[in-house]
């Protein structure tokens, strides 16, 4: 029973009452009514039946005299696909720049009438217009809201379908330090299973990007027998240079590996090993730098070689490609192998130096 026929039926009731009782005022005690509700009803029963007490919706008079007219929800509609992180306010002020009197409570009439009234609707908006629409151009700003604020959007950009395939490579400046000096780390990530190498050094050059390839990252997939395929770096002067006498070039060649660049003033597209950055520092720098007082980059390595075990051994990840599992588990299940090639890297010299990859341990965390 909708509510509008439990209306109806009262008021049929009401009527009936009143006329078994002979007192109205009676009725409309027991029944809950105002004697002028009686009348009302009771006169349009008379006039116009049964169909005469059903109620008349509001706002069923049509649309409200003070809404904005066709042709300016257009026009916000259209600006909100190509700003759709602007507020109503901003709306307001940009399209009365341009001509057009809105008002920031119009814009957000217009925003509910078409279920736009969040920023996450209107960014999801214009990745449908982006998806369905084979003549709707993306602008770079527009790629750039989408790639921060939808998952699916983001994942577009690194695809990796095996280890080895794509590594990402970059060098983090972690600071100058009193009694060390400049402090640069060589990051090298894998972007199949965010398997990471890194080392410290006191320079910024080519020689020093060469190292952690050659020293650890690739001894350590030949170990597994799996090729190097390609490797992603920004445009900086470790990475880029003249192909046939700059050392990082030389390396990637002698390899046989493809060298990738990231586009000018576009970190986003190297996000890996950004990220990798961002966790080194988090979780590794802030706290031993608080607890620790190097007078060296050796002590400095060894605190990084521990989390760096622990990061590819211990630590879980909660991103889409591995949902809460480690990247030494990954890797494993990926090559269906129960046993990876040395992760546990050291510069003790009172412990085993070799970086040669070939001393094949079982991981803490094998299944």
């Amino acid at each position: 029973m909708t509510a509008q026929t439990h209306s109806i039926k009262r008021k049929l009731s009401l009527l009936q009452l009143a006329d078994e009782l002979g007192n109205v005022a009676k009725a409309c005690k027991i029944m809950g009514f105002h004697r002028d509700t009686f009348y009302e009803v009771r006169r349009a029963f008379q006039t116009g039946g049964v169909a005469a007490l059903v109620e008349s919706r509001r706002g069923a008079r049509g649309p409200h005299p003070n809404r904005v007219a066709p042709e300016i929800e257009t026009q916000v509609l259209d600006y909100c696909l190509k700003r759709p992180t602007h507020g109503a306010q901003r709306v307001s002020n940009e399209l009365r720049l341009a001509g057009v009197e809105v008002s920031p409570s119009g814009v957000r009439g217009v925003w509910l009438r078409n279920d736009l009234e969040t920023r996450y609707k209107r960014l999801m908006r214009l990745e449908r217009e982006s998806r369905d629409n084979t003549t709707f151009v993306l602008t770079d700003d527009q790629v750039r809201l989408l790639e921060r604020h939808s998952p699916d959007f983001r994942c577009r950009h690194v695809h990796s379908s095996a280890p080895g395939e794509l590594l990402n490579q970059d060098t983090f400046y972690w600071g100058t330090l009193k009694g060390v000096g400049k402090v640069y780390v060589q990051v090298v990530i894998d972007t199949f299973c965010s398997l990471a190498f890194a080392k410290c050094y006191s320079s910024k050059m080519p020689i020093t990007a060469c190292d952690l390839l050659y020293e650890r990252v690739l001894p350590f997939y030949e170990a597994l027998g799996v090729p190097v395929k390609a490797v992603l770096t920004d445009n900086g002067r470790e990475f880029c240079g003249k192909p046939e006498t700059h050392p990082y070039e030389l390396l990637l060649a002698l390899e046989d590996i493809e060298h990738r660049n990231t586009r000018v003033a576009t970190p986003r597209t190297n996000g890996f090993v950004e990220r990798m950055n961002r966790t080194l520092l988090d979780e590794c720098f802030r706290v031993k730098g608080r607890e620790t007082f190097y007078i060296s980059i050796d002590e400095i390595q060894r605190d990084l070689d521990e989390f760096m075990a622990y990061y590819n051994l211990e630590r879980s990840h909660q991103g889409y490609r591995l949902n809460g599992r480690t990247p030494a588990q990954a890797l494993r299940e990926a090559l269906s192998i129960k046993k990876l090639p040395n992760l546990r890297f050291t510069t003790d010299p009172s412990m085993d130096t070799s970086t040669t990859a070939t001393e094949v341990i079982a991981d803490s965390s094998t299944t």
